[in-house]
């Protein structure tokens, strides 16, 4: 196996970064929610990582990165199941690649990121058994069909592709595999799950803004990895699509803050940390193939339009509990089509003109299929799998649960020790378990006891 070191180097670390994001996700969202759910839309993320990357590797890369005959253009098959005999392949036999298995490492951290991300429209209400079930079979039914759609070619002399790849739409990193999925299959998700109990007449605000702007900050960390690793190698393109996610956020974050002042009178933590995710899900399908210039646009677009999305479930009446919709479909919809615009092939040649470089409204036209097709697709897949589990297990926790807190209800702790309240198995002890003879401490004790 010959490989190039320096491209393979990159990828590993570009596969830590973006395995980062999802913990990143966790503080995000956590600190979006309310202080006694905030273990678990933690725990939503990080089981995530659990359950998506044993599927990866047993039977997803391959469903997403080989062929099946002639249901390639739809589907992988099971050829690759548990990684068997790629212990000593590269993704190419020049001498140019990286070892086979540091690219499915890769494409697992974006599997796993993407499940995350759609626990943001359920904050509060979803059962975490039902979370974990609806994992599982939402990155079999959706994720991994779409990602072969997209991002499956069999080279150019064997001429077999995923339909949206042969059709010539472009994603560099995910605009439509994650962030349009994603964003809609939260949409069908919170449909299903139907709204908290006071939204929107209650006030629900971020608990903790320290968290989401140390989420923030780890999501745009890592995501110099998801964007500029999907170069697959260290190089010029890597470079492009490296700065394009420093400049595109950068623009977002300052017009969010901005739209916010001009509409609310001040601009917010909140705000600018929701504009450099919205920033960051626009850029990720063009990053590679638009310059810096046409990546700020990008940007300020986004977090424009961005800001006033995410108060659509006011006026359309649907719970997305941490602005899923309004971010992460919007931002990726934005994204995508903007490429039909802004993308020239003086940046990657493996890309195509847009409208602005020449080449007319072709390339738009087939970012626009590939746009509808991933809404289609997901919203009414996902709705189905959402339904049939509440139908079976009930997807939703109790009323009881949802008012006392489904941190306690649900992992039996709470985020933050307030005195008679503590975290950690003893929390659903009474106090009285101390007055009885039981020293401090030893609450754990008394309840196995007991």
């Amino acid at each position: 196996m010959n490989v190039d070191s320096g491209s393979t180097a990159w990828m590993l670390t570009s596969t830590a970064l973006v395995l980062l994001m999802t913990p990143g996700l966790a503080f995000f969202y956590g600190g979006m929610s309310r202080a006694k759910s905030v273990l678990n839309m933690m725990m939503m993320s990080f089981v995530s990582i659990a359950v998506v990357g044993m599927a990866w590797i047993v039977y997803g890369y391959s469903l997403a990165f080989s062929e099946a005959g002639g249901l390639s253009a739809f589907i992988g098959g099971l050829g690759d199941w548990g990684l068997v005999g790629l212990e000593n392949a590269a993704t190419a036999d020049d001498g140019s690649g990286i070892p086979q298995l540091v690219f499915v490492a890769f494409q697992a951290t974006f599997a796993i990121i993407t499940v995350a991300l759609v626990s943001g429209a359920v904050a509060d209400r979803a059962k975490f058994g039902a979370w974990v079930v609806f994992t599982l079979v939402w990155v079999t039914l959706v994720y991994f069909p779409i990602a072969h759609w997209v991002w499956w070619s069999d080279g150019e002399e064997n001429g077999r592709a995923g339909w949206l790849f042969d059709l010539g739409a472009l994603d560099f990193a995910g605009g439509t595999v994650v962030h349009i999925n994603a964003g809609v299959a939260a949409l069908a998700v919170a449909l299903v799950l139907g709204r908290r109990k006071g939204w929107p007449k209650d006030p629900m605000r971020p608990h903790n803004l320290p968290f989401v702007l140390l989420g923030a900050g780890l999501l745009w960390f890592g995501w110099f990895g998801f964007n500029a690793g999907s170069a697959l190698a260290a190089g010029g393109l890597s470079a492009v699509a490296f700065i394009n996610t420093l400049g595109a956020t950068c623009a977002a974050a300052f017009a969010w803050i901005v739209v916010e002042k001009l509409r609310d009178g001040s601009s917010t933590t909140l705000g600018l940390a929701s504009g450099v995710v919205a920033g960051l899900v626009a850029i990720t399908p063009a990053c590679g193939f638009v310059t810096p210039l046409g990546g700020i646009v990008i940007g300020l677009i986004a977090g424009a339009v961005c800001a006033y999305a995410v108060g659509l479930k006011y006026k359309l009446g649907y719970d997305d509990s941490l602005d899923v919709v309004g971010v992460h479909m919007v931002g990726g919809i934005i994204g995508a089509l903007l490429i039909g615009v802004l993308a020239t092939t003086a940046v990657n040649d493996a890309g195509a003109d847009g409208l602005l470089a020449g080449g007319g409204a072709s390339l738009l036209g087939k970012q626009a299929v590939a746009v509808v097709a991933t809404l289609v697709y997901s919203f009414v897949v996902t709705f189905l799998i959402a339904k049939v589990i509440d139908l079976i297990m009930g997807f939703r926790i109790s009323e009881e649960d949802e008012v006392a807190g489904i941190d306690s209800a649900a992992h039996a702790e709470t985020a933050y020790d307030f005195g008679s309240v503590h975290a950690g198995v003893g929390a659903s002890l009474p106090s009285s378990a101390t007055a009885a003879g039981a020293p401090a401490g030893s609450a754990t004790k008394v309840e196995a006891d007991a």
